[in-house]
């Protein structure tokens, strides 16, 4: 994988030394944000620290929609990464990605977000090739929303 389990600051850290080394701008405070929209969008996912081998506290692993490799010029993170392995398990971050692609299904539909409907169920497929995880049910509560039917199936 791009690299184990990290903390968002320790992640936000090496983007910012990653920056730096570019000669761009390096606050790591600045590279919080986009850490979280990461999350959101399901490149990483969050998995508590009861999941990981290692970890104290809540990590982040590369997640279903993320590169299976790092993107061009990326080559430096492994290495500026400088944290203890910390290994986590796949099945577990797919039940935590899943337990909250389904929240979010809700929370969309609710909302009548189509927009968020329509990554939702892109990130539907993502999840179960990566993690081996069903999410049928919400995936076709939130495809009958997205096709227009006024009473979705419940899951």
């Amino acid at each position: 994988g791009l690299f184990g389990g990290v903390t968002h600051r320790e992640l936000a850290t090496a983007l910012a030394e990653l920056a730096y080394k570019r000669g761009e701008s390096h606050d790591p405070a600045a590279f919080h944000d986009p850490v979280d929209r990461a999350v959101e969008q399901y490149y990483l996912v969050t998995v508590g620290p009861g999941h990981a081998t290692v970890a104290t506290e809540s990590v982040v692993v590369p997640g279903p929609v993320a590169f299976p490799a790092l993107p061009a010029g990326a080559g430096d993170l492994p290495h500026i990464l400088n944290i203890p392995d910390r290994g986590v398990d796949r099945a577990a971050a797919g039940e935590a990605a899943a337990e909250r692609l389904l929240a979010e299904a809700a929370t969309a539909v609710d909302a009548g977000n189509t927009g968020r409907i329509t990554e939702l169920i892109d990130v539907s497929y993502e999840l179960e090739a990566w993690a081996n995880v069903d999410v049928t049910p919400a995936r076709d509560r939130l495809a009958a929303l997205e096709s227009g039917e006024t009473s979705p199936p419940e899951p």
